[in-house]
């Protein structure tokens, strides 16, 4: 009985636990929902508080944007219209000025126009005076043809013929008065100007003097000289500046340049190759580099064994390293270093004999043409180059004026420096000094008898000294004193125009009257 009480009490225990609970849940949830109404509320009203604050911070900002839009507007309209009103007043300005220039213009022409009738006027009014003058001439012709018996044409060629000869003769007279006046100031200026011909590079011997022969072990090696596409072929010319020519020359190139000594690098550079075997682009330029360290080694050493062959003493190094350069420069197949120390050995012996300094006459020898080491890198003959290293490298003042005269550029100031221009004509002009064919030699010859012979009044002409002087005998009842200086000047002209030559050619007028009779 008590369980069966206990069970249904239980169940509605159970039955009002759970309705009370339900109502005081609900109950709960309707103060939570209570209060998120509340809040929601809250936070939507502060929420329209912010957006409305927030409109009105947009709308000021807005406003100011457009406000500065519109002042930055109106400013550029206003400087827009500047400009116009300034244009404006160009244009008005110009059109102002147009019609100024309009009416000068009109003006101008007006003036033309009555500057033409004027000048028609006289003109008529001179051909008709010309026409009158014609006449007269004409009749003024006539009567001194009746007269003289001679037509116009035979008197103006008498007239021209008496006008030109004494033109001829007062122009002689002039220059032997010019050249006699120039005698009494400075003897150098009334001696005949001839430009000298400075050689610099062989011109009748190009070949002998500006290529060099290389030999090959076989024709194949011209392929690996020239490269794939050429490339070997122009690093080598590019590093040593001389130019490789590949023919059909049997194992054989040719080197070809105007510089012997970087000539002589090339040929150096190209046997050492061909020898090595390793032709290439960077190898041609280690090996070319190399020789032309080596080179300036051998430069110097041939700057001092020159200068121990002719017992100089001491000289400055770049004077020493310029003297070795010159074993590499020929002129007309003649060493010049050669010839230095031979034109040293004989400006020596003379100076002794006459008893001057032999050492410096020695010095001066040997640099006289040290110019040529450098003359085709520089403005200026050779001894104008030469003498002004020379001076710069603290040589003796008489050494300087040595290498300025040994080609009679300037006066010599000293018996050395003639004794130079001596020991050079001696050691140039001695039997195989310098290459010359006897054929070209006998053709230089005679081209210089023919030069002096094609003018007028020259009787006979004669090339002596091995073709450095050019006697002329003059017929003397042609040839006048005065004329025979001008007609010296025009051969001179005439030879430095049409011919080439080393050194300097003498002309030399000669005008003689001789009388004979014999005694029966």
């Amino acid at each position: 009985m008590n369980l069966l009480v206990a069970i249904p009490l239980a169940v509605v225990v159970a039955i009002c636990s759970f309705v009370i609970g339900w109502f005081v849940s609900k109950s709960v949830a309707k103060k939570k929902i209570g209060h998120a109404e509340k809040s929601a509320e809250v936070i939507l009203a502060e929420a329209e508080k912010k957006a409305e604050t927030l409109k009105k911070e947009k709308l000021l900002e807005a406003k100011d944007e457009w406000l500065h839009l519109k002042q930055n507007l109106d400013n550029e309209i206003k400087s827009r219209r500047n400009e116009l009103s300034k244009l404006e007043n160009k244009l008005n300005a110009r059109d102002l000025n147009l019609d100024r220039r309009h009416d000068f213009i009109t003006k101008k022409e007006n003036e033309l126009n009555e500057t033409e009738k004027k000048f028609r006027s006289q003109q008529e009014e001179l051909k008709k005076l010309s026409d009158e003058l014609q006449q007269s001439m004409e009749e003024q012709n006539s009567r001194l043809e009746k007269l003289s018996g001679m037509t116009s044409e035979d008197a103006k060629r008498l007239l021209l013929q008496n006008m030109t000869e004494k033109a001829k003769q007062e122009a002689a007279q002039i220059v032997k008065e010019i050249k006699d006046r120039a005698r009494q100031t400075a003897n150098r200026e009334a001696k005949e100007i001839i430009i000298q011909a400075i050689q610099r590079t062989a011109a009748d011997h190009s070949t002998e003097t500006t290529v060099s022969v290389v030999n090959l072990p076989n024709d194949e090696m011209k392929g690996r000289i020239i490269g794939r596409e050429g490339r070997n072929i122009r690093s080598f010319e590019q590093a040593t500046g001389v130019e490789v020519i590949v023919d059909d020359t049997p194992e054989a190139v040719v080197l070809s340049g105007f510089d012997p000594l970087r000539r002589e690098i090339a040929r150096i550079s190209l046997e050492r190759l061909i020898a090595d075997g390793r032709i290439h682009p960077s190898r041609i330029e280690e090996v070319v580099t190399k020789v032309q360290q080596e080179m300036e080694e051998k430069v110097v050493e041939e700057g001092e064994r020159a200068l121990l062959e002719t017992g100089i003493a001491s000289l400055h190094p770049e004077l020493v390293k310029l003297l070795g350069k010159l074993k590499y420069r020929t002129s007309y197949g003649q060493n010049v270093l050669l010839h230095a120390i031979e034109v040293s050995y004989l400006t020596g012996l003379m100076a002794a004999s006459l008893g001057l300094d032999g050492n410096l006459a020695k010095r001066a020898g040997l640099l006289h043409d040290i110019g040529k080491a450098i003359d085709r890198y520089a403005d200026g003959t050779h001894t104008q180059i030469g003498a002004e290293m020379a001076q710069k490298y603290g040589e003796h003042p008489i050494v300087v004026n040595s290498i300025l005269a040994h080609h009679e550029d300037v006066e010599p100031i000293s018996p050395i420096a003639i004794l130079v221009q001596a020991a050079d004509a001696v050691s140039g002009s001695r039997p195989g000094a310098r290459r010359e064919t006897l054929e070209s030699y006998i053709k230089r010859l005679s081209n210089l008898e023919t030069i002096a012979t094609s003018f007028a009044g020259v009787g006979k002409a004669f090339a002596i000294q091995a073709g450095r002087e050019i006697r002329v005998i003059v017929e003397h009842e042609k040839i006048d004193d005065a004329m025979s200086e001008t007609l010296a000047n025009e051969i001179a002209e005439k030879i430095q125009g049409t011919m080439e030559y080393p050194g300097q050619i003498k002309v030399t007028v000669i005008r003689e009257y001789r009388a004979i009779e014999y005694a029966r």
